[in-house]
């Protein structure tokens, strides 16, 4: 018997599992600090830019504001009688926070068959092919954090009918995704140079 009085190969197994999920940035507030700590995200949001035209900074806005940057995240469970835990509200899952039907629609319209909602690439991907698709059918820039924001919570068939004008808590979240987008295109001005130069360096 391993330690904690398990087999070795299931111990063995638990650590693997353990060790395969990705902890969330120390400092989710700054771009920089972000991609300095989490290998690899940076040349995805990078890719997925160059990919699909919506800015780095709009995605990590929006993944900010959806999940925390935990690749885990789910809408919390709903409560029966007010005591016991009950049906989450949802399907969302991961860090964009993709419903079901939505990310099975990106899977087969991008091409990327095989992501995952709780894999960083895969979410920076989806995040900004939504984006190219509000740009697409609503006309939203892909530079407008606060209008890609409410496109993407209301989806584009809300955001037509204008469904987030009678939500004043919605529009208050996106006034603060766009100001989220703000800061994270002025942190990474300061350092996507060397960002850039680690990517060159390490192209693997």
């Amino acid at each position: 018997m391993g330690r904690w009085g398990l087999p070795p190969l299931i111990l063995l197994t638990l650590l693997w599992v353990s060790g395969c999920a990705t902890r969330p940035p120390h400092n989710i507030d700054d771009g920089c600090a972000i991609f300095e700590q989490q290998d690899g995200w940076y040349e995805a949001s990078d890719r997925a830019q160059r990919r699909w035209g919506v800015p780095i900074a709009v995605q990590l806005a929006i993944i900010h504001q959806e999940s925390r940057f935990r690749d885990d995240a789910r809408p919390p469970r709903q409560q029966l009688l007010g005591i016991i835990p009950w049906r989450r509200p949802s399907s969302a899952y991961g860090y964009a926070q993709a419903l079901d039907s939505t990310w099975d629609w990106y899977r087969e319209k991008s091409g990327n068959r095989w992501a995952d909602r709780d894999n960083y690439a895969d979410a920076a991907d989806f995040v900004s092919w939504y984006g190219h698709m509000s740009q697409q059918l609503l006309g939203i820039s892909k530079s407008d954090a606060y209008h890609q924001y409410l496109a993407y919570h209301e989806g584009h068939g809300g955001y037509r009918r204008g469904s987030y004008r009678d939500k004043r808590w919605l529009i208050a979240v996106a006034q603060r995704v766009a100001e989220r987008a703000k800061r994270y295109q002025q942190q990474l001005a300061g350092c996507r140079a060397a960002l850039e130069r680690s990517v060159s360096i390490w192209p693997f």
